[in-house]
């Protein structure tokens, strides 16, 4: 009797241990493996701590697989395609060493006149005359009017002293064969019909019923209208400045600082304020045309000097950003300013690891030409790299912010 007392109470206090071990496996565990032991399993009859064991294990590595792909951004490949998303595997290059500054752009010499006032008097624009409309050569752009200037019309005027100055020449004309005038007489009567012949014929080829008609002296486009309406201008004032546009001048001012640096620099590119494009010499036809040697009696600037075709809707005399172009680097690693994204002053790029997962990297940049930038560290040859389209990625990447996989069952 007092053996089967003995082995009762050994048999209650084991499975009391069990129940206390296998009350403590669970502590242990997270609520997700709890909740699918209690949903997926019947507990009654299986070892616990061994069940407890397997679980963990399982768990463990799920968590770990979950780990290794927590910063994957997933973009599926059509709405990557819609967004214009393109994808370049980065080749090391050359690399030309810039320096940024800034400049001007101007009207190549001979590519641009004025036309100025012939008489004195009163404006009058023909028409509808705009900055930027295209006009050709001998288009008439305004009149001067001097009928209610209080010397008269100078055509009038002109004409008049040319048919007196004509009468007196050819009546000296037949005097001095006879020597009845002197020849100095003669000499100086022939030089003020000459004089008024000439003035009236400049005045009378521009003459209107409404005025003095001015013409653009040659074809292009008006680029400033320097008078208004109803102004008083006299002989020779400015009054249109016509550009031809075909040639222009790009103008460096490079500090004093990288004059050792001047004598490599062979091109440059520069970006414009108001579209914001950035173009290339080399694309225009773009030559160097002078280095300064010194800098201004009030700068401390060099000026640099090139020539280009203008190809594209450039404003002459607009100020640009100038990124000069000078000794070439090989062997480096660049990729095209749409490629990087900001982000509390860090640059980012996003790297492509499948057909649909994507890498946030942080890079360091160096030399910037304007469409390219030179990147020290961060990226490699042979990774590709998102190089249109990055904020798309970007997007993604914040609606990715819930986790991708799910372990609920």
């Amino acid at each position: 009797m007092k053996k089967f007392i003995f082995m009762g109470v050994l048999g209650l206090f084991i499975l009391g241990s069990c129940n206390s071990k296998s009350a403590h496996d669970h502590e242990g565990h997270d609520h997700g493996t709890e909740t699918h032991e209690h949903e997926g399993h019947d507990h009654e009859g299986h070892d616990h701590g061994s069940e407890c064991n397997g679980h963990d294990g399982e768990n463990k590595e799920k968590q770990g697989g979950t780990e290794g792909h927590s910063d994957e951004i997933i973009l599926p490949k059509a709405k990557a395609e819609a967004a214009g998303v393109k994808v370049s595997v980065i080749e090391p290059g050359t690399f030309e060493q810039v320096i940024k500054t800034s400049g001007q752009v101007m009207a190549a010499q001979g590519d641009e006149s004025v036309a100025v006032a012939t008489v004195a008097g009163v404006v009058s624009f023909h028409g509808n005359v705009t900055e930027g409309m295209s006009v050709g050569k001998g288009t008439t752009l305004l009149t001067i009017s001097s009928s209610n200037i209080a010397d008269g019309d100078p055509v009038q005027r002109a004409r008049i002293a040319y048919e007196i100055s004509k009468k007196e020449y050819e009546r000296m004309k037949a005097l001095v064969k006879n020597k009845i005038v002197s020849d100095k007489d003669f000499a100086q009567a022939e030089q003020n019909y000459e004089n008024a012949r000439i003035s009236y014929e400049a005045l009378a080829k521009g003459h209107t019923k409404g005025g003095q008609a001015i013409a653009s002296p040659i074809g292009g486009f008006v680029k400033n209208i320097l008078v208004k309406e109803g102004d008083y201008v006299t002989i020779g004032q400015p009054l249109v400045s016509v550009t031809q546009n075909r040639r222009l001048f790009l103008r460096a001012e490079v500090s004093e600082k990288y004059y050792p640096y001047l004598r490599s620099i062979g091109s440059a590119n520069f970006k414009t304020p108001y579209d914001n494009k950035v173009y290339e010499l080399k694309e225009l036809h773009g030559r160097l045309l002078s280095t300064g040697k010194s800098a201004g009696d009030n700068s401390f600037y060099v000026p640099v000097t090139f020539e280009f075709d203008n190809k594209g809707d450039i404003i002459p005399g607009s100020f640009v950003e100038i990124y000069l172009l000078s000794s070439p680097m090989e062997n480096v690693i660049s990729l095209p300013r749409t490629a990087l994204t900001e982000e509390q002053g860090l640059f980012f790029v996003y790297l492509q690891l499948d057909e649909e997962g994507y890498k946030k990297q942080e890079v360091t940049l160096g030399a910037d030409n304007g469409k390219n930038v030179q990147i020290l560290s961060g990226v490699k040859a042979g990774d590709a790299v998102v190089t249109s389209g990055a904020y798309q990625v970007k997007l993604a990447s914040a609606s990715n912010a819930i986790p991708a996989h799910s372990h609920e069952h």
